[in-house]
C-alpha cells in the first residue's frame, strides 16, 4: 500500500445497499443523523452544523487516493430501492506502512435495527482486504455504544482493548474499546 496508489471503486453494491461517493445534494440528508445529539455522544465531538455536513461532503467528493497515512474514504450508503441518505461509513489508512485501516459508521436512528450498518460495514471490510490490500482493520467505538458493539461482533471482529476514561466528552470521560480483524481471519 506504500508505492502504488489504489483508487476506491465509485460505488459498492451488496443485497440491499449501495455504498457511494457522497454528492452535494446529500448535505440535508447527512445533517439529519449528523446534527443530532444522540448519534454525536458517541463521536466525541458536538453535533455537526448543515455547513459543516456541506464542506465536508466537498472536500471528499472526488474521492481519494489511498496511499498515504491519513487518506479516508467517506461513503454515503443508500438503499437501493429508494433515494435518499440513511448514513454513512468510512475507512481510514492509519499506517501504510503496516497496511492498518480505521472502519467507522454512523447512522440514522430511524434505520437501527435493520442490519444496515453490518451490511455496509462488511462491505467496506471486503473491500478493504480485497482491493486496498489491508492487514488488518479496526474499530474504536465508545463502550456506552452497544449497537455499534453487536456490529463489530457479527462482523467476527475480537475486542482486543478496553480503554478506560480515555477521551473526553464535555465534561464526561469517555471509555473505548478497539475491535479488530486481520486479513486472514475474514470470511465475508
Amino acid at each position: 500500500m506504500t508505492a502504488v496508489s489504489k483508487r476506491v471503486p465509485a460505488a459498492i453494491t451488496t443485497e440491499r445497499l449501495v455504498l457511494r461517493l457522497f454528492r452535494p445534494g446529500d448535505a440535508d440528508d447527512r445533517y439529519a443523523y449528523q446534527s443530532l445529539p444522540e448519534v454525536a455522544r458517541y463521536l466525541y465531538r458536538p453535533p455537526l452544523t448543515r455547513e459543516a455536513c456541506a464542506e465536508s461532503i466537498a472536500a471528499r467528493a472526488g474521492g481519494t487516493d489511498w496511499r498515504a497515512d491519513g487518506d479516508s474514504l467517506l461513503l454515503a450508503v443508500c438503499r437501493a430501492d429508494e433515494p435518499g441518505v440513511m448514513g454513512e461509513v468510512v475507512l481510514t489508512l492509519r499506517s501504510a506502512h503496516a497496511r492498518q485501516a480505521e472502519i467507522g459508521w454512523v447512522f440514522n436512528p430511524r434505520y437501527a435495527g435493520q442490519g444496515y450498518a453490518t451490511e455496509a460495514a462488511g462491505a467496506l471490510i471486503s473491500l478493504a482486504f480485497g482491493r486496498l490490500d489491508a492487514h488488518r482493520v479496526f474499530a474504536r467505538l465508545d463502550v456506552l455504544n452497544t449497537a455499534s458493539v453487536r456490529v463489530c461482533e457479527r462482523l467476527g471482529m475480537r475486542r482486543e482493548a478496553h480503554l478506560i476514561d480515555n477521551d473526553l466528552d464535555g465534561d464526561r470521560w469517555g471509555s473505548e474499546y478497539v475491535y479488530a480483524l486481520l486479513a486472514r481471519e475474514w470470511t465475508g
